[in-house]
């Protein structure tokens, strides 16, 4: 219990053995605690400079355990004033940081675009961002799967955005969830609090913060770096286009607990339009799903039920009691 304030195992069980039993010795604190002579005068040598033991008046030539009501609570009050201590120099650390970085960037406020060569400088630069961020980050992400190592620089750097009640939003293109550790990623980001969408087709990668910063890629596909463009109207170009996607995109779907058939929510209601002879695209519209996601899951549950046409399957499910 001691070791938080600083008070070693066998420094402890010698105090409270001193407590316990005034009128031991040494040898006797070295018997019944069957710990070494030097251990023993090192606990006491300890404790001693805690104020934990004093000289008794009772008993010249002894030591005393000083009441835990007294010594302890002076190590307690000892060890919050050093936390406070301690709080206070890391606000001023941190408030030094923010405003070397904030000269840091008023000397760069020049350049209205700034070059980051390769992946590690630009996750250098995400890094910050999400410590300084004020308001906000939106991303659009797009291509067939995200890179592990950006998956993993993800999780910290939302999770750190988040914590200091940055607002997150998100656009994953369609393509990306079909990777099963990109759809991990988002339904995991979403849980801790991301607020994500899906489109179909993104048009490019990129991130804005704050509406002050965005970075896109120097060229697609190349991790040769990105291009962070700076309050100017192109970045205000950019927040304009990605408030338009995501009015366009649709949520993204949690994941659904299936029901005694197997069959999530979103099985049935196409199961439902389905016998109503709705189209894909009809179904996509309604439920605010992809043709892609709609053909898929037709074509799951045809196999399911044996069914031939779109139609047949429909009526088959209401057959089987399933709508």
């Amino acid at each position: 219990m001691l070791d938080r304030l600083g008070v070693s195992a066998a420094a402890e069980a010698v105090y409270w053995a001193m407590l316990d039993h005034p009128a031991w010795d040494v040898d006797e604190l070295v018997t019944n605690l069957d710990i070494p002579e030097t251990v023993v005068h090192d606990a006491l040598s300890a404790l001693a400079d805690r104020a934990l033991i004093t000289p008794s008046t009772s008993r010249p030539g002894t030591l005393r355990a000083v009441s835990p009501q007294i010594g302890l609570l002076a190590l307690l009050d000892q060890a919050e004033q050093q936390m406070i201590t301690q709080q206070a120099n890391l606000q001023a650390a941190r408030a030094s940081v923010l405003a070397r970085a904030a000269s840091r960037d008023t000397h760069r406020e020049r350049e209205e675009i700034v070059r980051l060569e390769g992946v590690d400088a630009v996750r250098d630069r995400l890094a910050e961002h999400a410590r300084t961020a004020a308001e906000s980050f939106m991303t659009l992400t797009t291509g067939r799967a995200m890179p592990p190592e950006a998956i993993e620089t993800g999780k910290t750097l939302t999770r750190i955005a988040l914590s200091r009640g940055v607002k997150i939003r998100h656009i994953y293109q369609e393509s990306t969830l079909h990777d099963s550790a990109s759809r991990a990623y988002a339904e995991l980001m979403a849980e801790q609090g991301e607020q994500s969408r899906v489109m179909t087709e993104a048009p490019v990668r990129m991130t804005l913060v704050d509406r002050q910063f965005a970075l896109v890629p120097i060229e697609p596909r190349s991790g040769r770096g990105a291009l962070e463009i700076r309050g100017n109207c192109v970045v205000s170009a950019l927040c304009l286009l990605f408030d338009m996607l995501w009015d366009k995109s649709t949520p993204f779907p949690r994941p659904s607990t299936a029901n005694e058939h197997g069959l999530t929510d979103q099985a049935v209601a196409i199961l439902r339009l389905l016998r109503q002879g709705r189209t894909d695209e009809a179904i996509g519209r309604q439920l605010r799903l992809s043709e892609r996601t709609v053909r898929r899951t037709v074509r799951d549950l045809m196999q399911r039920l044996d069914a031939e046409s779109r139609f047949q399957a429909g009526a088959e499910a209401a057959l089987r009691g399933w709508i």
